[in-house]
């Protein structure tokens, strides 16, 4: 009976968290930033992403870079908050649905960005060495290859690898490989343009990318 009764108490807090965890992530810092700046709806700029690659196309590289501190810290607050004051699991359920937050917000038609800001935030607050790692390796292929989407895949691969065999987490490795695939399944579309050698550079200007927009959408990660 008292097995029972904790087993129900775990659940509900899992899905406390997670819910939590998804409206957090559901947030579009990148859309509520540039709509207070006075550059009106970011889904009609570039690619249409709400992410911060695409505000950097808008050539205002401090509300690029604080979208990408909203964006990854919405996962890695989602995390510390409820592991804090419910544990371990309930942080990582509630950091891994505010990566789904992100890129299914419901107050958008669950149409978001590709999660890498808010999957590094996830990763970084579940085990630093693996959120580390991460972002690393996205900096080093972005300076190397000025290409988001390329360094986010990259990068996505690295956080389980550090997780694994530096870190000695495999409880976080799991949780990114888990991110990973859903990475690497909403950037379908870049890694078709990466094989053909089309994929654009990042800090393209707002009218290249608009150019690049209407061809096609959810050109670059976020």
């Amino acid at each position: 009976m008292e097995l029972d009764a904790t087993y129900k108490a775990m659940l509900m807090s899992l899905q406390v968290a997670t819910v939590c965890g998804y409206l957090l992530g559901s947030i579009p810092f990148g859309l509520v930033l540039t709509r207070m700046a006075g550059l009106g709806d970011i889904r009609k700029i570039g690619s249409g992403n709400i992410g911060a690659t695409n505000v950097l196309r808008t050539g205002r590289k401090g509300l690029a870079f604080l979208t990408l501190i909203g964006d990854a810290g919405k996962g890695a607050f989602a995390v510390l908050i409820f592991t804090h004051f419910m544990g371990v699991e309930q942080g990582i359920f509630a950091g891994g649905a505010a990566v789904f937050g992100h890129m299914f917000p419901i107050w958008l038609r669950f149409k978001g960005g590709k999660g890498v800001a808010t999957t590094l935030g996830t990763l970084a607050a579940v085990n630093w060495i693996m959120g580390l790692c991460a972002a690393l390796t996205w900096l080093v292929m972005a300076l190397l290859f000025r290409i988001s989407s390329l360094s986010a895949l990259i990068a996505m691969i690295a956080a389980p690898l550090a997780a694994f065999f530096i870190a000695d987490d495999p409880g976080a490795g799991w949780l990114g490989v888990f991110l990973a695939v859903i990475v690497w399944l909403a950037h379908h579309a870049n890694i078709r343009r990466l094989l053909r050698g089309e994929e654009p550079k990042i800090g393209r200007k707002k009218k290249d990318a608009q150019a690049d927009g209407d061809k096609d959408e959810d050109i670059q990660a976020s």
